[in-house]
């Protein structure tokens, strides 16, 4: 049975798709960062689920809070690892995406966009905030995320043709 978020991503034309309502707890979380990085976050999101639609075999996205950062999860198909939104700690001014430390996404990100990110170790990917966001490399790195175990499950396939 298909999401009704995968039928609606079918039936666009080059119009976004909104994501859902911003979650109270999620508001709240986001609001403990300055104006200039929520935004930056809140497009993150939009992505997450824009990403998350056009792609096949993801289906719903839950959203949820994770060590008290914004968090999404593929919990009903279980094709991606947990991907979670929040800022550089290391890096003052960046907003960052957090993964599993134990997958091998931000290594294959450093290598695919040294130029579009900053990285810390093997867990986030980090962005600058004085530059516009790199749309078409975040949504790789996003779709490959969404997609890791079942990349994992069949290794013939590549993470930018599913």
């Amino acid at each position: 049975m298909k999401s009704a978020m995968m039928t609606a991503s079918r039936d666009r034309t080059h119009t976004p798709m909104a994501a859902p309502p911003l979650p109270t707890q999620i508001k709240e979380a986001l609001s403990r960062h300055p104006q200039p990085v929520q935004q930056r976050l809140l497009e993150i999101r939009s992505m997450i689920f824009e990403v998350a639609a056009d792609t096949q075999g993801v289906g719903p996205v839950t959203e949820t809070l994770k060590w008290g950062e914004p968090a999404y999860l593929t919990e009903k198909s279980k094709s991606g690892t947990t991907i979670r939104l929040g800022a550089s700690k290391a890096q003052t001014g960046t907003c960052a995406l957090f993964f599993n430390c134990n997958t091998s996404l931000v290594e294959m990100f450093r290598q695919q966009f040294p130029q579009d990110f900053g990285f810390e170790g093997n867990r986030a990917l980090v962005l600058a905030m004085s530059v516009p966001l790199p749309e078409t490399a975040l949504a790789l790195c996003l779709k490959s995320a969404l997609t890791y175990h079942l990349n994992k499950r069949s290794p013939n396939r590549a993470a930018g043709t599913t």
